[in-house]
């Protein structure tokens, strides 16, 4: 069984912003696979159901962001799941808008909901499927920047990005990680 983690802020004021990106990933797998994530247990949401033909639990921690690590470490203990079974899909503001990019470990880069999966892991080797938002505007503060919401030019990038995030995940359970990077780490057309 994989666990299939999309980071981001729950509640409504958070709805289509940047830092949600992760959340909206899940649920467009959530509608294409019939799985419904809305059992509310381990401090998230949950969802089991097949995607490519393997058991998943997809995840949404209603935690907030920076303290995602503590609902994605209580699934992980409740259902024996290895680290490296865990794939966690979220925002990425050193990648252009749409943009996506999959890694099998290494550093939160950053981003503090990573960094507290880490921090509650105590291993940053799991895989990740990173979506670009774009870098911060020179003078905003990076937490303003996360959570505004995406300008109508970079709606079509987004809405590809999540598109080509869900077909990284979808290579990934099928074909693994090697493929899938192969075939989705790439930057959108303009």
């Amino acid at each position: 069984m994989k666990l299939i983690v999309g980071l981001g802020n729950p509640g409504k004021k958070y709805e289509g912003t940047k830092h949600n990106v992760g959340f909206e990933v899940i649920d467009k797998a959530a509608d294409k696979y019939n799985i419904s994530v809305t059992k509310v247990k381990h401090k998230g949401l949950i969802g089991d159901g097949n995607i490519s033909g393997e058991k998943v639990l997809l995840l949404k921690p209603q935690t907030y962001m920076n303290l995602s690590g503590e609902s994605v470490k209580e699934v992980m203990t409740f259902y024996k799941i290895d680290a490296k079974d865990v794939i966690v899909i979220y925002d990425d503001t050193s990648l252009p808008v749409g943009a996506t990019r999959i890694r099998e470990k290494g550093s939160a880069g950053g981003h503090n909901g990573i960094k507290n999966i880490i921090a509650h892991l105590g291993t940053d080797s799991f895989p990740r499927i990173k979506v670009g938002i774009g870098e911060k505007p020179n003078g905003w503060d990076l937490a303003d920047y996360v959570l505004s919401k995406f300008s109508k030019d970079d709606e079509p990038l987004i809405e590809s990005g999540k598109d080509r995030a869900l077909t990284a995940l979808e290579i990934m359970l099928k074909d693994g990680i090697a493929k899938a990077m192969n075939q989705t780490n790439s930057m959108p057309k303009a």
